[in-house]
């Protein structure tokens, strides 16, 4: 028999509707933290790197050293990078590379064309406010080291290339890549933009072991 009792607004209660009610939203609550935890583990599974260390098990040096390109080209092929390293002259922006808005062009050193210098808009740090990113080196990488669509082997060719790599060694990558810090803002880049997997440490990491390994490229 389902009772009622007298509550001071004149609305009569009904504890077995009350509990009923208490249930359902317990039950909502439960399966929204399930969701949360659950997007947020596959987030975090897909945005980390593996150590170099985690590589041992694989024998072979070339087989090993490819499979350790293999993993930092999470890095190299992330929006974060990519979006800098377009295959035109205009960059990309956001998590889905979409063509920079407003419309704006690479220049002849990167920074932009003479009436549309990306310092305008890009300071020295991200400007939050208006979801503007930001460095004081902010630019396009050189049009050589252009990777948009590329595969990850034709990748690795590439920045093993000076030619199109902007004149550097292979080892001068451990340094672009695991310090410095327009590199590094890819780990940093901002509300609404995904960082790039892992950490920059992570990434040198990766880098140094890969060239002590011979540098070997994947076959894709």
């Amino acid at each position: 028999m389902t009772w009622f009792l007298p509550i001071r607004s004149g609305i009569w209660f009904s504890p077995m509707k009350s509990d009923m009610r208490l249930q359902i939203l317990m039950a909502v609550a439960a399966l929204a933290l399930s969701m949360a935890t659950g997007y947020a583990a596959s987030q975090t599974a897909s945005n980390t790197l593996a150590s170099p260390e985690s590589f041992a098990s694989i024998a072979a040096p070339d087989a090993r050293s490819a499979a350790i390109f293999a993993e930092l080209g999470k890095v190299l092929t992330h929006p974060r990078c990519a979006n800098c390293h377009p295959a035109g002259d205009r960059p990309r922006q956001g998590d889905e590379s979409r063509l920079h808005q407003p419309p704006v062009a690479r220049g002849v050193d990167g920074h932009g064309t003479e009436t549309m210098r990306c310092s305008i808009c890009h300071q020295n740090a991200n400007f939050e406010p208006g979801r503007v990113p930001g460095h004081p080196e902010w630019r396009l990488a050189p049009r050589e080291m252009a990777w948009e669509g590329k595969s990850l082997a034709e990748i690795c060719a590439q920045i093993k290339d000076p030619v199109r790599n902007g004149g550097q060694k292979v080892e001068d990558l451990i340094h672009h890549i695991g310090t410095d810090t327009l590199v590094g803002w890819a780990w940093a880049p901002g509300f609404g933009r995904t960082p790039a997997p892992g950490t920059q440490k992570e990434a040198g990491a990766l880098v140094e072991a890969w060239i002590k390994t011979g540098a070997v490229c994947p076959a894709r």
